[in-house]
């Protein structure tokens, strides 16, 4: 239980929502749509620059911006604006409630966490109005809840503890974006821009350790795609990897799913990765459960696309998983890697929407998919390509574990922070010495 040191105040005393943020008609500024919000990140910044025509929600760096429509504020769309420039303004769509730390009251980076606790976010889920199709959270609901916020060093301290973790976790975000970027562009150089083969045919070196360079040919030859490298071949997706589906055991029956001890992945699991790795799922299921899926237990390694709504979620199984019918799984042959599979269907985005239909919603069958045409190298380029980029893969799995690690620690911290169930001794001194 909170001390006597903390006052219970309502909400919209303890901090101030949609704060009046003048801009300038016709002017550009920072503008946040709702895609740019990343559950797993607590920092938001500009998806564009954009006019200011009147409308929206407007805020400021440091402010929080809380999504108030269905599904985006359950699955944990709240972040806080930030651009370089310290007191910079920016606006975006209505489908955010700004919340900001008040003047002696409260701390904005405090704000953030109290508006992530539970006790708040899940209280805005209790007062979402409207179409069970698009309810919004209405701006009033907030105003009167009541909160119990502590002194502001306290404030800055919770803050900081939880900050700590949430930087760490932002820190191997950016390393994984990074490592990802260097397997891409190799990706392309090698098997989209032929960079190696040109090089060569062209006198000069290629850049590459000599025993890498020798596998390479010096031309390319005519095919049905273009020019090729000589001695390559051009596949369909098919006979690189095996292209399965599953399914979803009946819900209603229990043996399927109480006390599952197999993961079973949906796409909503891949929704809100910020990198391409399936480390667990919200829902597992049982032997029995299994046993209705004819893909059964797809081994780890496994490529998942989802195939619709949307279609182009990727990862890959870290785990054995089961998946639903909204996936096409790809097991790699022999030979094949799957990180090449995994960056093939990342660059063959367009191509593979070209192949689906559907009246609701585009779908991509197991059928159409199979034949898509790629250019594969020999094996030997193929086993060169993987060993080059396994060390950068195995590096963002490590990375993405101790993300996982950190956000559960967070996540057990911040409710007993903010209600007050634990306390920072000492806070004066503690925040001292880390301002």
């Amino acid at each position: 239980m909170a001390g006597s040191a903390w006052r219970s105040l309502p909400f919209g005393e303890a901090v101030e929502i949609n704060p009046s943020v003048p801009l300038e008609r016709g002017k550009a500024y920072p503008f946040v749509d709702m895609q740019a919000v990343n559950p797993s990140s607590r920092a938001v910044g500009p998806s564009e620059y954009r006019e200011f025509e009147g409308g929206g929600t407007r805020f400021a760096t440091g402010d929080t911006l809380m999504a108030r429509i269905t599904p985006c504020l359950e699955n944990g769309k709240i972040a806080q604006f930030h651009v370089e420039l310290e007191h910079a303004v920016g606006h975006g769509s209505t489908e955010f409630i700004v919340i900001r730390g008040r003047d002696g009251v409260t701390d904005n980076d405090f704000v953030y966490y109290l508006t992530r606790w539970d006790g708040v976010r899940g209280y805005a889920i209790s007062q979402m109005t409207g179409s069970s199709g698009r309810q919004r959270v209405p701006t009033e609901a907030l105003a009167s809840l009541e909160v119990t916020i502590p002194l502001l060093p306290e404030q800055r301290g919770i803050a900081h503890i939880l900050g700590t973790l949430d930087d760490k976790i932002e820190l191997n975000r950016r390393m994984n974006e990074t490592l990802e970027a260097m397997a891409r562009a190799l990706f392309k150089s090698w098997f989209v821009d032929f960079d190696p083969v040109r090089a060569k045919a062209e006198g000069c070196d290629p850049g590459l350790p000599k025993p890498i360079a020798d596998l390479f040919p010096d031309r390319l030859v005519a095919s049905e795609l273009g020019g090729i490298p000589q001695g390559w071949v051009v596949k369909a997706i098919g006979e690189l990897a095996a292209v399965v589906g599953g399914s979803t055991p009946s819900t209603k029956d229990p043996r399927y799913w109480n006390d599952g001890a197999h993961h079973w992945a949906t796409p909503k699991d891949l929704s809100g990765l910020s990198v391409p790795v399936l480390l667990d799922t919200e829902r597992c299921i049982t032997d029995a459960g299994l046993s209705q899926i004819s893909s059964g237990l797809l081994p780890k390694g496994t490529v998942l696309l989802s195939s619709r709504a949307p279609i182009g979620y990727l990862a890959v199984a870290e785990v054995p998983v089961a998946i639903n019918q909204g996936f096409i799984a790809m097991k790699p042959k022999n030979d094949v890697s799957n990180i090449f599979l995994l960056l093939w269907a990342s660059i063959a985005h367009e191509d593979i929407i070209s192949r689906a239909n559907g009246s609701t919603f585009l779908e991509i069958s197991k059928a159409n998919f199979r034949p898509i045409t790629l250019v594969a190298p020999t094996t030997a380029v193929m086993k060169a390509f993987d060993a080059q980029v396994r060390p950068l893969y195995h590096r963002i799995v490590e990375c993405a574990h101790e993300s996982r690690t950190l956000a559960a620690l967070r996540n057990a911290l911040l409710p007993k922070l903010i209600s007050g169930e634990i306390r920072i001794k000492n806070v004066e001194k503690f925040v001292g010495a880390r301002s």
